[in-house]
């Protein structure tokens, strides 16, 4: 048992799961400072100076505080949209194999195709048959 989760463990796929997710989650950090320290406070002198993360409703004792809900929604639509960036220019990096066609030959080249082979099989019959002189 031991064995087999050592082999699980190692696999590369794990290990490559597992720096995404430390990799992702340092992304995430640098993006929600970017968003918290530099967009947002940009935005909020754009729509009358007042700071979106703050913003809160108190019903009755409880206070809900749908700025932290917004700021959450805004760093998720940022991140989402660096990722796309990122992922969009890794693919673009990528060597493009060249497709492999094979020529589609229309009805007409198909039919004297076959004319011709069914010529080449008729002939070489009358040539072993001696009846090649008559052609």
């Amino acid at each position: 048992m031991l064995q087999e989760f050592k082999e699980f463990a190692i696999k590369g796929n794990v290990l490559d799961l597992a720096v995404g997710v430390i990799i992702g989650a340092a992304f995430g950090g640098i993006v929600t400072s970017v968003v918290d320290n530099i967009l947002m406070p940009i935005i909020g002198m754009l729509i009358g100076g007042f700071d979106i993360k703050s913003k809160a409703v108190e019903v009755g004792t409880a206070k809900l505080q749908y700025g932290m809900f917004l700021q959450a929604t805004i760093n998720f639509i940022i991140i989402a949209f660096f990722l796309f960036l990122v992922v969009k220019a890794a693919n673009n990096l990528k060597a493009k194999k060249p497709v492999e066609t094979t020529p589609t030959l229309s009805p007409t080249e198909v039919l004297l195709t076959k004319i011709s082979e069914d010529m080449s099989g008729l002939r070489s019959d009358l040539k072993n048959t001696g009846s090649a002189s008559k052609l």
